[in-house]
This record gives structure tokens, sequence and C-alpha cells, in this order.
């Protein structure tokens, strides 16, 4: 056996000891477990690349974008925990329907309002949803404070003949 053919057959017995050794220890599946959202991730930012670069049609964002904000959930469910996705951020998901609409619409070469409007609908429904799952417990607290605020500057001022309004 030559000196080439020795060196690379220990190469490969020695990175085929290293890849054994990190399986064993739970690498490969902390890596499974962690960045399984890149599955979805790429292929949201090829079909931008290909939009771009006028190699496929404007259609194509609308699963691009969707594809892109899912997996961003996706990956704070991982580091954050499944139960604050699905318990908190929920109304995300419908974000993801309307950033692909709306980059659908700026893209396309053929303009329709309808598709605007439905964007920016689905986009508002979703940004209040979401203030509200994730503020709810605050919003009660501020409303509360409002309340209590309005009826002390009514109880005070209720002798007080200037009109404000």
């Amino acid at each position: 056996m030559s000196d080439n053919n020795k060196l690379m057959t220990g190469i490969l017995i020695l990175a085929a000891g290293v890849i054994i050794l990190l399986g064993k220890w739970g690498v490969f599946s902390f890596l499974g477990k962690a960045l399984w959202p890149l599955i979805l991730l790429v292929p949201g930012i090829l079909l931008h690349i290909w939009v771009i670069s006028r190699r496929a049609s404007a259609e194509l964002l609308l699963p691009a974008g969707i594809l892109v904000i899912y997996s961003i959930l996706f990956f704070i469910g991982i580091i954050g925990g499944w139960t604050f996705l699905f318990y908190r951020l929920w109304p995300a998901f419908i974000l993801g329907i309307a950033v692909g609409l709306f980059e659908y619409y700026a893209y396309s070469p053929q303009r329709q309002s309808g598709m605007l409007l439905m964007a920016i609908v689905l986009a508002a429904a979703s940004i209040f949803l979401l203030g509200w799952s994730l503020f709810a417990f605050s919003f009660v607290y501020l409303l509360a404070i409002i309340m209590i605020a309005a009826g002390i500057w009514l109880i005070v001022n209720r002798g007080d003949s200037r009109r404000i309004w």
C-alpha cells in the first residue's frame, strides 16, 4: 500500500470513528431535533431567489413566504417550547399567509387589489390576535387601571362646572 493510500485510509477510518462517537453522544439526534425547520426554510429561500432572478413566476412567492414564516415559527417552538408556540403564537400562522399574499401582490406583474386587501386584513387580524394572546393578561390590568383613573377623574371633577369636552 502506498503512503497516499495509507493516508486516505487513515483519514477515512478516523472520520468514521469520530462520526460513530458523535452519534453515540447524541449530537446527530440533537441536530435533527433542532434543525429540522431548515427543511422548510431552505425551499422558501430558494423559491424567493428563483422568483427574484426571473427563473420562476411570482405565484411561487405565496408558498415561499408561508414556508419562511412557518420555519421561523418552528425555530421559536424549538427554542421557547411548543406549548408557548401553540398557546401564544398561533396567530402568527395567519401572518405567514398574509406575508405570502403580500409578496405575491408586490411582485406580480398584474396587480389585484383584492389580494392586497386580503393580505392587509389577514395581517391586521394576525397582529391583533397575536397582541391579544401575548398581552391579554397585561391588557386586563391596563383596562382596570384606565377604568380606575377614569372613575377617580369623574369623582374629583363632579362639582366642576367647566366643560372640558
